[in-house]
């Protein structure tokens, strides 16, 4: 059975007294937790600090992007040996917010994969359509093309260490949030693309639904099948929601 995570992405939020404050009352009350891998994204100013606080806990941490270089000429970019010597196992990449105000595209989604897997980093990679993609009938060409285009030329073994997020765009900090049966319908057929390119090693990748998650629906969502767990934006902010979520009640 596939091992739930719940991970928080904290966007451009948080200066660094805050993000202490928010991983100590984390720590303090999720250290019993065994049965959900839990990861915290905060902006990079503070990733450092945060590592070192939950150093030896049940908590690690994720860069929210990177560049696919090691090193060089690259102002205001960071490598993923820079989020390794931060203290980061995990990294988002392709998150939609990159796509719409940054360029991200999937072949650049590509090229930080590869990166990640390369420096030992667990990618999140984000995947999701628009509401006009949506409407138009186009979900599930939009993520298959951005599934096989992010995932292209890696191997069964490497496809196995990526964790995949589906988020709706229309989703995200909308308040809006697909209904459960919209999230599992797109999440099946996530798993269907993936087994057709990684094979058996399918059956273990995890499949996370992020979009305006927040712990009055978690419970319904994670009931769902194929949901694997999520990618929380606004309610990773605060400790008391962020930990009912972690603490979802799961009737699987």
């Amino acid at each position: 059975m596939r091992k739930p995570i719940i991970a928080g992405n904290w966007k451009m939020y948080k200066n660094l007294g805050e993000a202490i404050e928010l991983v100590r009352q984390l720590k303090e009350n999720l250290a019993d937790v065994v049965s959900v891998e839990i990861v915290v994204s905060p902006p990079f100013t503070a990733l450092a600090a945060v590592a070192a606080e939950l150093s030896g806990t049940n908590i690690s941490v994720a860069g929210q992007n990177m560049y696919w270089e090691e090193a060089g000429a690259f102002t205001g970019e960071v490598s993923p040996l820079m989020l390794k010597d931060a203290g980061c196992t995990h990294v988002i990449i392709g998150h939609s917010e990159r796509r719409q105000f940054f360029g991200e595209t999937d072949t650049t989604v590509n090229k930080k994969l590869k990166a990640a897997l390369k420096a030992g980093l667990t990618p999140i990679v984000c995947v999701g359509e628009t509401l006009e993609e949506r409407e138009f009938g186009g979900t599930m060409k939009v993520v298959e093309k951005q599934i096989r285009e992010g995932l292209e030329g890696l191997a069964p073994q490497e496809m196995e260490k990526i964790v995949i997020a589906y988020e709706p765009v229309w989703a995200i900090g909308t308040g809006k949030t697909a209904t459960p049966q919209q999230a599992e319908e797109v999440h099946e057929a996530i798993g269907t693309i993936i087994a057709q390119t990684a094979g058996g090693v399918a059956r273990n990748i995890r499949i996370l639904y992020g979009g305006s998650v927040k712990p009055d629906n978690i419970d319904v969502l994670m009931s769902q099948p194929n949901i694997d767990g999520a990618l929380v934006g606004g309610a990773s902010l605060q400790a008391e929601s962020f930990i009912r979520i972690v603490r979802f009640k799961n009737s699987k």
